[in-house]
């Protein structure tokens, strides 16, 4: 369709226009441009530039016979700076990347992929947790949707001192706010962390060593009271053979050495000693775990998972 073009004489400062008994849209962005929206059996889009108005169909809202809805479209992986709550120094600024979804009825084409990153700008002075139920209430109405899907990756750092020198270094945890929310709002938390664990079995049957490796424990959980991310960092790196330090001196290598050799786990091991501390912690109502040993002498990986409700055992 060509578009159709509009004088705009009385200047840039917005109004009311109207065509072939559409209903009028009021333009308030400033100038040099302002766009709006405007439905009638078509769809169209206004866009105004430079005193026209420019009228185009909107293709992604064109009806589509093939009646299939689809469960979550959007945008995925776009980078934006956030705020994450931290239990020693109150907040902590970090990178978050994005994926935002609505839910799209089988008669419509297409979602309006830009308007994503319009709610994203319009919070963009406040990207937290505490904000996620506002960011998809914004969602929704913005797309016109009955259901919005909100997930965001982030890097978390924690300062930690090596156990025998007590020299300090920077450990990242991948970590992720996932949400969604219909009527409500549902909230996951998601920490990984990696340990080192150290084969039980190759433990008892090599007459000295055993093999051991770095193993990623990914802890998923729901909250009725605010969960820090440092508590989940600390159950998993106290259920692993050993914890991890971005900086150890022949000292400390020696002591984690040891720690692991004396203290060997399965993976099974990890996740249940985990379990037993997320059972205890009353803040927490449910839970997933995943458990994955990058074997150091097989070419798999060992992999263990648990999930639980509590109250269902």
């Amino acid at each position: 369709m060509t578009p159709v073009l509009f004088d705009n004489s009385s200047g840039g400062s917005g109004g009311t226009r109207t065509l072939k008994g559409i209903s009028p849209h009021r333009f308030s962005r400033p100038a040099p441009y302002q766009l709006g929206y405007a439905s009638n059996e078509d769809n169209y889009i206004l866009l105004y530039w430079n005193n026209q108005v420019v009228f185009m169909k909107d293709i992604q809202s064109e009806n589509d016979l093939r009646k299939i809805s689809l469960d979550k479209v959007g945008i995925k992986g776009i980078r934006y700076p956030i705020i994450v709550k931290d239990k020693e120094n109150k907040f902590q600024n970090t990178t978050g990347v994005f994926s935002i979804y609505v839910f799209l009825p089988h008669n419509f084409r297409g979602t309006h992929m830009s308007r994503f990153v319009e709610v994203l700008n319009r919070h963009s002075n406040n990207l937290s947790q505490k904000n996620l139920n506002n960011i998809l209430d914004d969602v929704k109405g913005t797309l016109n949707s009955k259901e919005a899907h909100l997930q965001v990756d982030f890097p978390y750092f924690l300062s930690k001192n090596a156990p025998v020198s007590k020299i300090e270094s920077i450990s990242s945890y991948d970590c992720s706010f996932i949400a969604n929310k219909n009527d409500k709002m549902d909230f996951t938390l998601n920490v990984q962390v990696p340990v080192t664990t150290l084969c039980p079995c190759s433990k008892e049957i090599s007459k000295y060593g055993a093999h051991n490796q770095r193993a990623l424990v990914s802890v998923f959980l729901h909250m009725n009271k605010m969960v820090w991310i440092e508590d989940i960092i600390n159950y998993v790196e106290k259920s692993g053979s050993a914890p991890i330090y971005s900086l150890l001196k022949r000292s400390d290598e020696k002591y984690i050495t040891e720690l692991a050799y004396d203290n060997p786990k399965f993976v099974e091991d990890v996740t249940r000693d985990v379990a037993i501390l997320l059972n205890d912690d009353s803040r927490i109502s449910w839970y997933k775990i995943e458990v994955e040993s990058y074997e150091s002498i097989h070419n798999h990986s060992a992999f263990s998972s648990l999930e639980v409700k509590k109250g269902d055992r």
